[in-house]
């Protein structure tokens, strides 16, 4: 079963997946899931096709399928993001949906305290567009306001594989955070990836999202270096602030885990060229080079952390390469002047 070729767009390349499980986003709502639980629609792993599965309402799929409507209107799904943000693209995937693909889809978003009701104000982000079966199909989206409800429509109904929704999480910084630090790589505070020198494993975002990884592939991860240097990737705050905590989490990695790391910080008001803010950046040493263990998480505080004021940007360093699951910056905001 063969897929079209679509080019992927900057938006899915650049962008952090908000309807992404890791951060703890959910399918709340679905009119119909008869033939595939729309808890799939969401799913962190691609889609798959197993020709000989099936369950008691029919063949198995890997996504979210409606049942064929023999009613006026149509079926849709509502997924709440794990956190606020401005959307700039989706992926509406029907791998493996071909005689059962919606023909069309649209969608639609709200930002609430509550979750949506009958009475809710939805904005289109996307028209009723047609969709191709068995495909990714990439929309941008041109709206600069925040959201944290997302409603997929299809006309009249069938089954969609996966559901991306990329773009940049909105920050919301708590006034007295548990242990007074606040965490400032975050992505749901609005920390990025914004460099690396590889990631042959993994999506690098992940390394800055919520809780600890759930396998090997929860991560970030470099091919094995066979040439001398030490693997990289930079990383910019939520806010600038002040380091008095790095957490490197190596969970699950253990024959492939990083021998050592170092963190580097930056203070930068505009980001120019990837060159800038990577090898030509002037960095200060945050904190030396420490040794790591497998599958840990290992905390750093006063005694390695080195005081250089405020700081924009990290880099972290690991030698001589391997994977990392999470990494985290705490400390306390900064404001003055910037």
């Amino acid at each position: 079963m063969e897929k079209n070729n679509t080019k992927i767009p900057s938006f899915a390349i650049n962008g952090i997946n908000l309807a992404s499980p890791r951060l703890k986003s959910d399918v709340i709502y679905a009119t119909d899931d008869f033939f595939a639980d729309k808890n799939r629609l969401i799913k962190v792993t691609d889609p798959i096709f197993i020709p000989d599965k099936y369950d008691n309402n029919g063949k198995w799929m890997d996504g979210w399928e409606s049942k064929r409507r023999r009613t006026p209107g149509n079926d849709y799904c509502i997924i709440r993001l794990g956190t606020k943000g401005i959307i700039k693209g989706v992926d509406i995937d029907t791998s493996f949906f071909t005689g059962n693909h919606p023909p069309k889809g649209s969608i639609e978003a709200a930002f609430l305290e509550h979750e949506p009701d009958k009475n809710t104000t939805w904005t289109e982000l996307l028209t009723t567009i047609d969709l191709s079966a068995n495909n990714h199909n990439y929309f941008e989206i041109s709206n600069d306001k925040p959201f944290n409800y997302i409603r997929l429509n299809i006309f009249p109904d069938g089954g969609v594989a996966r559901l991306r929704v990329y773009g940049m999480p909105v920050g919301v910084w708590e006034p007295n955070p548990a242990d007074g630090l606040h965490e400032l790589s975050a992505i749901i505070n609005g920390g990025n990836i914004v460099g690396f020198n590889d990631a042959h494993y993994g999506d690098p975002w992940v390394i800055l999202a919520p809780g600890r990884g759930e396998n090997m592939g929860d991560g970030w991860e470099t091919r094995r270096r066979r040439v001398p240097g030490n693997d990289w990737i930079v990383i910019s705050l939520g806010s600038p602030g002040i380091v008095k905590r790095v957490e490197v989490d190596t969970a699950h990695f253990k024959g492939n885990y990083p021998d050592s790391c170092s963190v580097q910080g930056a203070l930068i008001k505009e980001e120019g060229a990837l060159e800038t803010l990577t090898d030509k950046c002037d960095w200060q040493e945050l904190m030396g080079q420490q040794k790591l263990e497998m599958d840990k998480i290992h905390t750093f505080g006063s005694s390695v952390i080195k005081n250089i004021g405020a700081i924009s940007h990290v880099r972290l360093n690991i030698f001589p390469d391997g994977g990392v699951s999470r990494f985290r910056i705490f400390g306390d905001l900064y404001n003055h002047g910037f």
